[in-house]
């Protein structure tokens, strides 16, 4: 797949069949992430591939912790608002996506079932954990992005559906303790991976974006 084509054709997939991703091509996924730019060269990604029953048993405690409203702790916080714009488009996003699966948004049931399909990574069968160092900053955020962003570009010329996950990463001390990983790490984010339900109604949803001309100002 050609690279502006995998750009413009990406989507976050929010159903998947169980079927595995086979070994070699996650290594393909993860040796193509490995190229990503960073700050000096630092490379501050630290990685955990999460699948078969490790997978079911991490999805089933996280589904537990979310469905009794456990107390969330995560690493990056959540923002707890937006600017007017932002906001706007944010709610907009989240109303078309209810409206696409036929619900109304005072469906508590239905908006409740929705979030805690999160917490088993929408049927994935793999779940990879970016991880950083926590005495790093902004600037390796930004380079964490970079690599999350080529990871999941080469998921999708190979054909694998993904989703950036962040609420997953409420649950991040348990996560690093089911994990083995230092309490001193950070997770950004977690990746679903997998190969999309073409059949699911969730997956018929496309979020909106911006033209050019909205966000950019040339000056000559």
């Amino acid at each position: 797949m050609e690279t502006l084509e995998a750009i413009e054709t990406r989507r976050s997939t929010r159903s998947f069949r169980a079927d595995p991703i086979p070994g070699d091509v996650m290594k393909k996924l993860l040796q193509t992430a490995s190229a990503s730019p960073s700050y000096t060269n630092t490379q501050p990604w630290e990685v955990v591939v999460v699948s078969g029953p490790k997978r079911d048993e991490l999805a089933a405690r996280l589904l537990g912790l979310a469905t009794a409203k456990a107390p969330t702790c995560a690493d990056l916080p959540i923002p707890k608002g937006w600017p007017a714009a932002m906001d706007e488009r944010a709610r907009e996003h989240g109303a078309r996506r209810l409206s696409t699966l036929g619900l109304a948004r005072d469906d508590a049931e239905g908006r409740e079932k929705l979030r805690l399909m999160n917490f088993e990574f929408y049927g994935a069968p793999c779940a990879v954990f970016l991880f950083m160092d926590g005495s790093l900053g902004e600037w390796s955020i930004f380079d964490m992005g970079l690599f999350a962003e080529n990871l999941i570009l080469a998921a999708h010329s190979l054909g694998v559906a993904s989703c950036l996950q962040a609420s997953v990463t409420n649950y991040a001390p348990e996560i690093k303790k089911f994990l083995g990983v230092a309490e001193g790490k950070k997770l950004v984010v977690c990746v679903a991976l997998g190969y999309a339900n073409k059949k699911a109604l969730l997956n018929t949803y496309h979020g909106i974006k911006q033209q050019p001309d909205a966000f950019t100002r040339w000056c000559e």
